[in-house]
């Protein structure tokens, strides 16, 4: 699963078939010591606004997501992120430090 936060939306009134019916948003890696902040579009299955965190899956985990193995995307939206915690044990150390 990868961290992203959603940006905008896509509208296509000319796409493939399998599409149909689908939400497609425009999403935006988290920036990591290991990524850039890729920018790309997934499928949303759980109904993401623009601005939230989410978790979106690729490849055929993100066709599973729809229930589907002939369909043409490779990135869903899985779910969206309440809260995030990250190095608790590491800012706390920072806090005591200070």
């Amino acid at each position: 699963m990868i961290i992203c936060q959603v940006i905008g939306h896509v509208w296509a009134t000319k796409k493939e078939e399998t599409l149909s019916g689908l939400k497609l948003m425009v999403v935006k890696e988290v920036e990591t010591n290991k990524t850039n902040g890729d920018t790309f579009v997934a499928a949303d299955v759980v109904g993401a606004g623009v601005g939230e965190r989410v978790l979106v899956v690729s490849g055929s985990t993100a066709r599973r997501a729809l229930g589907k193995d002939d369909i043409a995307i490779d990135s869903a939206i899985v779910g969206i992120i309440d809260t995030l915690e990250v190095d608790r044990e590491l800012k706390e150390l920072k806090k005591q430090v200070k």
